[in-house]
């Protein structure tokens, strides 16, 4: 059994419209109701969950397929409890800065911005929780090579100072961290286009564009990664797939 990483997916707080969206499922028991109330579309609010899910390393949403309403959506007992434990943070949060207001006549407003940065959110939809296997160092570039578990490994080239300053060392928890548009999807067994990180995985969906085929690849294990695959690719969903992402452009985060 899969064991949580709930402190993973909170790093941002009850303010992440992830969470926003959680809630909405958890009162509703809709996906799309849920997206109307946090004004997303229905596509972004799964986007949403995926990437909880991603993070929390168990599922939290279950589909209610069929039904008078038409399904609908619940939370697992896993998804329950990682909106208590996104409640009880926010009160905690929430006490510290007034005690630490009361103590200092008030905060200054540069000390908010500054709290405000600290918990920036990120426009990067693959999120990947990951464990540091090798740090490898070459001039002034890192290679820093992460366990996904079962869903294999990916590479990042940083510069020195970053994995430094990041304190990374072999067997830290790290998230990895790409954008979808710098994820190549390609049919299983096609000649590699780049010398980077290429996964294995399943078309869990294709949605044909004409800026390119957005591909969800179901990586074993259960993590998800988007990417994009030429216009008329003719993928398919169920379709074996590999995924490619350069070394550059895989960002090392440190979670929470």
């Amino acid at each position: 059994m899969a064991i949580p990483r709930f402190i993973d997916a909170l790093g941002h707080g009850m303010a992440d419209k992830r969470i926003e969206i959680l809630r909405g499922i958890a009162r509703s028991g809709s996906i799309s109701q849920a997206a109307r109330e946090s004004a997303v579309s229905y596509k972004a609010a799964w986007q949403a969950i995926d990437t909880l899910t991603n993070l929390a390393g168990v599922p939290l949403v279950a589909r209610a397929v069929g039904g008078a309403g038409g399904g609908g959506a619940v939370l697992t007992a896993q998804g329950a409890h990682l909106l208590d434990l996104a409640q009880a943070l926010d009160v905690a949060r929430q006490d510290v800065h007034a005690r630490w207001s009361q103590r200092e006549g008030g905060t200054a407003p540069h000390i908010d911005t500054a709290l405000q940065r600290l918990s920036v959110r990120t426009s990067m939809r693959n999120q990947l929780p990951a464990v540091v296997a090798s740090i490898a160092t070459m001039g002034r570039i890192a290679h820093v090579v992460m366990h996904l578990g079962e869903s294999g490994q990916v590479a990042a080239r940083i510069t020195q100072e970053s994995a430094e300053l990041l304190g990374l060392a072999v067997d830290m928890p790290v998230l990895a961290l790409c954008k979808a548009t710098a994820v190549r999807v390609m049919r299983a067994g096609d000649a590699a286009s780049i010398e980077g990180n290429r996964l294995a995985g399943t078309a869990a969906s294709v949605e044909p564009g004409e800026g390119g085929d957005e591909i969800a690849v179901a990586l074993p294990g259960g993590m998800q990664l988007v990417g994009f695959a030429p216009s008329g690719s003719a993928l398919r969903k169920r379709q074996r797939v590999s995924a490619e992402v350069d070394a550059s452009a895989v960002v090392v985060a440190l979670p929470g």
